[in-house]
C-alpha cells in the first residue's frame, strides 16, 4: 500500500481526498445521523435540504462541501498514522475529537450558538459517534481510490 501513495501526486491526492471527505459526509455521516434520529438519539433529521444562507444550497450538499474540505486536511496528514487496526482507530479519532471540537469551538459560535452545544454528554457523544464514522469513511473511501490510481496507472505502463 505505501507504494500506491507515492504513485500519485499530491494534488491527486488531495482531490481524492475532497471526493472521500464528500462521500463520506453523504454516506457515512448522515446514514449514521439517520441511525440515530431513528432511534430519538438526535434531533436533527438527515439529509436536511433546508436552504442554507447566503447561497441557499442545501444544507447536507454545505456539510459535505465542509467534509471534503476535512477530507483535505485528512489526506494531508494521513501518511502518518499508524497501519493496519490502529490506522482507523486514528480516522475515528481524527474525525470525532478533532472535527468536533472545531465545530463545538469555533463554528457554533460563529451561528450564534453556545460553544460547545453547551457541552451536554448527548450532544458530544453524539458528535463523537457521527464525526468518527465520517473519519472512517473518508479513510476507506481514501485509500480505495489510491489503489485505484495507482492500478490505474500501472495498466497504462
Amino acid at each position: 500500500m505505501a507504494n500506491d501513495k507515492r504513485s500519485i501526486g499530491l494534488a491527486t491526492k488531495l482531490l481524492f481526498g475532497f471526493i472521500a471527505g464528500f462521500l463520506a459526509t453523504l454516506i457515512f455521516h448522515q446514514l449514521a445521523l439517520a441511525l440515530m434520529w431513528s432511534m430519538d438519539f438526535t434531533p436533527y433529521k438527515p439529509f436536511a435540504m433546508t436552504p442554507t444562507h447566503p447561497f441557499g444550497i442545501p444544507a447536507v450538499i454545505s456539510l459535505a462541501f465542509w467534509g471534503g474540505i476535512w477530507g483535505i486536511l485528512y489526506a494531508l496528514i494521513e501518511g502518518r498514522f499508524p497501519n493496519g487496526g490502529a490506522y482507523w482507530a486514528v480516522a475515528f479519532l481524527f474525525g470525532g475529537i478533532l472535527a468536533s471540537l472545531v465545530a463545538f469551538v469555533i463554528v457554533l459560535p460563529l451561528k450564534g450558538q453556545p460553544m460547545g452545544g453547551g457541552w451536554h454528554l448527548q450532544i458530544l457523544v453524539r458528535a463523537l459517534i457521527i464525526n468518527g464514522l465520517w473519519g472512517i469513511g473518508t479513510g476507506l473511501f481514501l485509500k480505495l481510490f489510491v489503489v485505484w490510481a495507482g492500478k490505474s496507472r500501472t495498466a497504462d505502463a
